[in-house]
């Protein structure tokens, strides 16, 4: 059995998904649902204003999930932690240090592959897979000794990269054995089904879980995701410094124009919009995906619905097989 075959193996997945780790959206409930519903449940450490309230979460999301598989009798999916490996994120060490001491099953990184992060989860069995967008941040990661990357491909929520899923899955596929994760505009099972078929091992998906009852989205952010569509998905690096996708309607009520997006420069909110407006707030980042989106469930049903979806889309495909050999 190949290393890819074990890790695969260990996830106890009932279906190939990993809800993504979205700030201020993936929170304790969410993940505790997700790998309950056989799935696996992620999010940001600095979802968490402070380190310590951090470490309580993970020691929540562990003690939840024993008490599932205590009851079911079921091993479950782990959960993940997001970690931001970057000189502007001063909790980075602390938080790691609590991801080996709560031996968090899986570290997704990103922003950075460090070889010594990379040692110290596997110091405990644990894993890291890591947030790419081109070739050249996969070939760091793989440097790095990372058990599996996460190909953000275009049109994803937040800061997705511009790159076609499938001639990117191709590439990384040829000079990388280990797990493949695939995000990007991907919000139902026949699109899980897809990702696998290209290539990858596991469907990467966040704004879809945004509409979900256990994330914590306001109302009027899952109304604004069920009412858009590709065109009101827009690509820019004026928010974070960093490109990503934002809901335009969130931007055009925060009083941002044209001009300023299409400014290669961050914009400063404090000086350049209302004193209301606040980055990750207000202004909302979702992925194309959205056209596919057209209601707000508990994650429970949503998984169920993926799986009946992606069953479907499998059965299609071995009719195909038959027709066409």
């Amino acid at each position: 059995m190949t290393r890819k075959e074990q890790i695969l193996n260990q996830l106890n997945l009932k279906l190939p998904i990993v809800s993504a780790p979205m700030f201020i959206v993936s929170q304790q409930q969410l993940v505790i649902e997700a790998c309950k519903n056989g799935i696996i449940g992620t999010f940001p450490a600095l979802n968490n204003r402070s380190t310590a309230g951090f470490e309580e979460w993970c020691i929540e999301i562990k003690n939840e999930l024993a008490k599932a598989e205590e009851a079911t009798g079921e091993k479950l999916p782990p959960y993940g932690v997001n970690l931001i490996v970057h000189g502007s994120n001063p909790r980075m060490r602390k938080d790691l240090e609590i991801c080996v001491k709560q031996k968090v099953p899986i570290i997704i990184t990103s922003l950075g592959a460090v070889s010594d992060l990379v040692d110290a989860v596997h110091s405990y069995g644990g894993l890291v897979f890591h947030d790419v967008t081109n070739r050249r941040h996969a070939e760091k990661a793989i440097e790095a000794n990372v058990d599996g990357l996460i190909l953000v491909a275009a049109g994803a929520g937040g800061h997705g990269g511009l790159l076609n899923p499938i001639p990117f899955v191709n590439e990384i596929r040829e000079m990388f054995d280990g797990v493949i994760l695939l995000g990007g505009a991907l919000s139902n099972g026949k699109d899980v089904a897809t990702a696998l078929q290209m290539g990858a091992d596991l469907a990467y998906m966040g704004t879809r879980f945004i509409n979900t009852n256990e994330a914590t989205a306001s109302d009027e952010y899952k109304d604004m995701i069920i009412n858009s569509a590709t065109k009101d998905i827009v690509y820019t690096a004026a928010i974070s410094g960093i490109n990503g996708n934002y809901l335009l309607p969130s931007l055009e009520a925060a009083g941002i124009t044209k001009e300023l997006l299409e400014s290669k420069a961050k914009i400063d909110l404090g000086e350049k919009l209302d004193s209301n407006a606040k980055a990750w707030l207000t202004i909302w980042s979702a992925g194309q995906g959205v056209t596919s989106i057209k209601d707000s469930l508990p994650v429970a049903e949503l998984v169920a619905r993926l799986g009946k979806e992606f069953k479907e889309a499998i059965n299609n495909q071995i009719e195909y097989l038959k027709k066409y050999t």
